[in-house]
């Protein structure tokens, strides 16, 4: 499955105990996922690429089986994009606050540079 969907069987695991993909154990105790779990994978990858959690993702649960990149969006998916854009736009605005406040503080500590010399006076 991993080859499949690019993905590591770490992350797939993780999209297991979030309640995103399912597995059966065989007999020597491997995962075995159904073939579907393929598409429903690469659209989970999909998803987040996108910006969104795991959390996020849950919304989309009842069209992962599907086609999400060209299905019309839903209420609830734009709903959730919409949010999860506005606390990326926090973090940014944020991080950028932080960015002005060090930039300041270099600023301030840094001595001004020294005036350039004269140029030589001409003696007549």
């Amino acid at each position: 499955m991993a080859k499949a969907t690019g993905c590591t069987p770490r992350a797939l695991r993780h999209y297991e105990e979030h309640g995103l993909i399912a597995s059966a154990r065989a007999a020597n105790g491997y995962r075995e996922y159904d073939d579907a779990v393929v598409t429903r994978v690469r659209n989970i990858r999909h998803l987040i690429d996108a910006g969104l959690t795991l959390d996020d993702v849950r919304v989309f649960l009842p069209c992962l089986d599907g086609d999400v990149a060209s299905a019309p969006p839903s209420a609830a998916g734009l709903r959730v994009g919409r949010e999860r854009l506005a606390v990326l736009d926090a973090r940014i605005a944020a991080q950028v606050a932080v960015r002005d406040r060090l930039a300041a503080a270099l600023q301030a500590a840094t001595p001004p540079p020294p005036p350039p010399p004269s140029p030589p006076s001409r003696v007549r």
